[in-house]
This record gives C-alpha cells, sequence and structure tokens, in this order.
C-alpha cells in the first residue's frame, strides 16, 4: 500500500501558514530566517524522491505558476502526478496531474491501495483536517522551527483523531530548527506515572 506523507515546515505553536490566503496573516517567511545548510539537505533529500503529490486546490495554484519556471530545484515535481483536491477546477495544462472531487478521503484511500509511489502532500491546511480525521496520514516530515506566532492556519485543529506516532528520524540544525520524522504508530497509549513510594 502506498504512504500518504504529510511535509511542513511547523512554528512551535503549531502554524504552518506561510503566506496571506486572504484572511489577513502577515508573517509570511517566517521560515527563512532559520534555514542553514543542514536544513536545505533535509529538504533536498525530501525533494529528492519518487513520489506523487496530493495538493488542496489554493496550494496547486500557487504551485502551477511557480514551478514550472523553477524545476530545476525540484525536478521530480514536473514528473509526479498531481492529485489536486477540488470541486471548483477539473483540469490544468501543468500535467500529469488528476483532479479529486466529491469525498475526497474516499478517494484519496483509494489512491493508497492503487499501484504507485507514496504520496506527499505539503502546505494544504484545509485538505489535511480531512485526512487526519480519516485517518489517512502515514508519517510526517516536519521542520519545527522555534517561533510562536499565534496565528495562522495549524497542523492539527480541531476534529483530529488520538493517535500514537513513533519518531523514526530527527536532527537538531545549528540554527535550532528540528527535522523530524513521525511514523503513525497505532492508537493512543496510556499508563500510569512510575514513582518510588519511597521517593
Amino acid at each position: 500500500m502506498r504512504k500518504l506523507i504529510a511535509c511542513e515546515f511547523m512554528t512551535l505553536d503549531g502554524v504552518i501558514q506561510n503566506s496571506d490566503d486572504g484572511d489577513g496573516f502577515k508573517h509570511g517567511g517566517w521560515f527563512f530566517p532559520f534555514a542553514d545548510e543542514v536544513t536545505g539537505a533535509v529538504v533536498q533529500e525530501r525533494l529528492g524522491k519518487q513520489v506523487d503529490l496530493l495538493l488542496g486546490r489554493k496550494t496547486f495554484e500557487s504551485w502551477e505558476t511557480y514551478w514550472p519556471t523553477h524545476s530545476n530545484f525540484w525536478p521530480n515535481v514536473m514528473t509526479a502526478t498531481k492529485y489536486v483536491a477540488s470541486n471548483t477546477r477539473d483540469s490544468s495544462d501543468w500535467e500529469p496531474n488528476v483532479f479529486l472531487s466529491g469525498d475526497v478521503a474516499e478517494s484519496v484511500r483509494e489512491l493508497k491501495q492503487a499501484n504507485g509511489p507514496d504520496i506527499q502532500i505539503f502546505g494544504s491546511a484545509a485538505l489535511l483536517q480531512t485526512l487526519f480525521k480519516a485517518d489517512l496520514v502515514d508519517a510526517l516530515e516536519l521542520m519545527i522551527i522555534p517561533v510562536t506566532l499565534g496565528t495562522g492556519k495549524r497542523l492539527f485543529q480541531d476534529g483530529t483523531i488520538p493517535a500514537s506516532f513513533k519518531v523514526t528520524s530527527s536532527q537538531i540544525a545549528p540554527k535550532g530548527i528540528i527535522c523530524a520524522t513521525y511514523e503513525r504508530d497505532g492508537d493512543v497509549k496510556s499508563g500510569s506515572p512510575q514513582i518510588d513510594e519511597d521517593w
């Protein structure tokens, strides 16, 4: 089965939004002051994977004008199939693409069962909430940046199901960014404090 991997830059308070989506967001570019050679290498490693892409409409629309003229930085973005969740569009000149409408969770569930490479999702905060609620996200590839914003679209919002993840790789970059990969690890586990009664 294909894995669905969410790749996100995230602040300490969980914000993944990086541009004004018409909602007055004022902190675009918050990632870049913390970028360094280590984070650059991690980004290149993630972008170097042969994958397909799953994107919300807004993310796709910002990408379809940008990446075709900047693909030297990310060649795979041109050959990857772009699956786009949208009820208002059904085509684009930026191919290959497949537009998904209606029950997106069911469409993604079917995609994961089909043959093909793993699927990465970038940005697409609203779409991610649907995927989390349907328990369709298999892994998180996060860069956690040491800044708080207070406002903006967050990775986890109301409706996220209880779930456990395990860390499969991690490193701290010189400017403080935590680069970590988390893989889905079943249901939430609970326990009780192990405190010596004589302590």
